[in-house]
């Protein structure tokens, strides 16, 4: 009996064993098609803004930081030959906001990688800094808030400075226009929303928290700092920022209500104080089904999009420059050229003459592409395109963390 009972259980090992091969290599094959469909829509002219977008909503994201640093500018239609200097120490000099950020960026060695060496770290904080100032120098319309660090830290961190530089730029013009007024009337105004979503989904639930008087304010680092404050784990923060990135500018407080709608059990369970469910969902559980979550954001926004939550909750009487313009700013992201034939506008360029090829045509340290690699990747590449076919169509679309960074090389 017991010699059966061993062979039963080695023989459901084995099972085990083959189901777990067999469900790793289909999350291969389908992460090596979304490669491709990324791969395929970032060199199309004009470049295949829908698919980025789609992939970067859609499960796992982007996968990698090899692919942000190449869809991400694409999302906010950066030229990534064309980015702007490395700031100068003047932009220092008499900058009203310069006292405050130092403060925030000396604080927020938390929002940096573990084990990182301390003068790695300063460096990059130094960098913070200049980042921040700088656009704001370029910008003076933009008043900087206690939060935005934790924004533009996470580009930094991906990306390098130019190119966070340029992406926080254009952001911080389009996305986080209302957080950067010279009051909080506007962002204010974006949490209005949170209400109103959770009414459409479970009154029982908005109604307790009206009772309760909790109001939305527990909401406020969520939505001013794109959750990066709030989260410890660097790969949520780069989750939810390609989300957020490919969506619109109201997105991270859908977001926000679909994290108070899984909690609902928890909330109607904690006793009606304003203190208590205060308390409560301001502290934010780490181990958020991410996926699920973006997910049920993605649709709630197309159920109760914020034209409809705005007649329904009388909250159209205040403009908002983000949403106004932000139909506008999608428009101009659809007319994008890939990399390859702007690098070859260089190459035509009146620049030619000015500092050399090379000079001209190297991206930032971060993101330059290894030539001596290219054959070789594309050979990968159409190896990969031949062999998936379509049966790896019908693969389910989970997503690990997978780094095949060569393979983005020829991007």
């Amino acid at each position: 009996m017991k010699k059966g009972k061993k062979h039963q259980q080695s023989t459901g090992s084995r099972e085990n064993g083959n189901g777990n091969t067999q469900r790793h290599g289909e999350h291969e094959s389908w992460k090596k098609l979304k490669l491709v469909e990324i791969h395929q829509a970032l060199n199309s002219d004009p470049v295949d803004i829908e698919t980025l977008r789609r992939a970067a909503v859609s499960e796992g994201g982007l996968l990698t930081d090899e692919i942000r640093r190449k869809v991400w500018p694409k999302l906010l239609s950066v030229n990534v030959y064309k980015l702007p200097a490395k700031p100068t120490k003047d932009v220092r000099e008499n900058h009203k906001d310069f006292n405050q950020v130092l403060l925030d960026v000396r604080r927020s060695m938390k929002r940096f990688p573990r084990g990182m060496r301390v003068d790695e770290r300063k460096v990059l904080q130094e960098q913070l800094i200049d980042s921040i100032l700088v656009v704001l120098q370029k910008n003076p319309a933009l008043h900087y808030y206690q939060g935005y660090h934790d924004i533009v830290v996470t580009f930094l961190l991906v990306v390098g400075e130019r190119m966070a530089i340029a992406i926080v730029e254009t952001l911080s013009n389009h996305h986080l226009r209302d957080f950067m007024d010279p009051t909080m009337d506007s962002t204010k105004h974006i949490l209005n929303y949170l209400m109103p979503i959770l009414e459409q989904v479970d009154p029982e639930l908005h109604d307790f928290m009206l009772r309760a008087e909790v109001g939305t304010i527990f909401a406020l680092s969520w939505l001013i700092t794109w959750y990066g404050h709030v989260l410890s784990e660097f790969r949520h923060v780069l989750r939810l920022y390609d989300f957020f990135l490919a969506s619109h500018p109201l997105m991270a407080i859908y977001f926000a209500a679909v994290i108070v709608l899984h909690r609902e059990k928890e909330v109607k369970q904690t006793e009606c104080d304003m203190a208590m469910v205060h308390h409560l969902l301001s502290q934010i559980p780490q181990d958020l089904p991410y996926e699920e979550l973006i997910t049920q954001a993605h649709c709630l926004f197309t159920l109760y999009p914020p034209s409809l939550l705005a007649k329904r909750a009388a909250l159209q009487s205040r403009k908002s420059i983000t949403i106004n313009c932000f139909k506008a700013f999608q428009m101009t992201t659809r007319q994008q050229r890939p990399d390859s034939v702007l690098r070859r506008q260089l190459l035509r360029g009146p620049a030619r003459g000015r500092g050399g090829l090379d000079s001209q045509l190297a991206m930032p340290k971060d993101t330059q592409p290894n030539q001596a690699a290219n054959q070789l990747v594309k050979m990968a590449v159409w190896g990969i395109s031949a062999t998936l076919g379509a049966a790896a169509l019908a693969v389910a679309q989970t997503a690990l963390d997978w780094a095949p960074d060569f393979f983005m090389q020829l991007y």
